[in-house]
């Protein structure tokens, strides 16, 4: 099975750059978002449609990113 319709994009999540990316394998939806700088994977997630993946992927990391401190150099 390939992964067909791959998609990303970057955004930003909670004041971090994330790197949004989604595909479909056979029926289901698959999606990633992971920090862009060190290009970390904060969460993957699966859903119906192309939106609900990615809705599950932004939702997780918005939650994750807003519990990061940041420190002032």
């Amino acid at each position: 099975m390939n992964a067909e319709e791959f998609q990303e994009r970057k955004l930003e999540v909670a004041g971090w750059q994330v790197n949004l990316s989604s595909y479909r394998l056979g029926a289901e939806w698959h999606a990633k978002a992971d920090n862009v700088s060190p290009g970390a994977a904060l969460c993957r997630t699966t859903g119906a449609t192309r939106e609900e993946a990615e809705q599950k992927a932004l939702e997780r990391a918005k939650e994750l990113l807003n519990r990061t401190k940041r420190h002032t150099v």
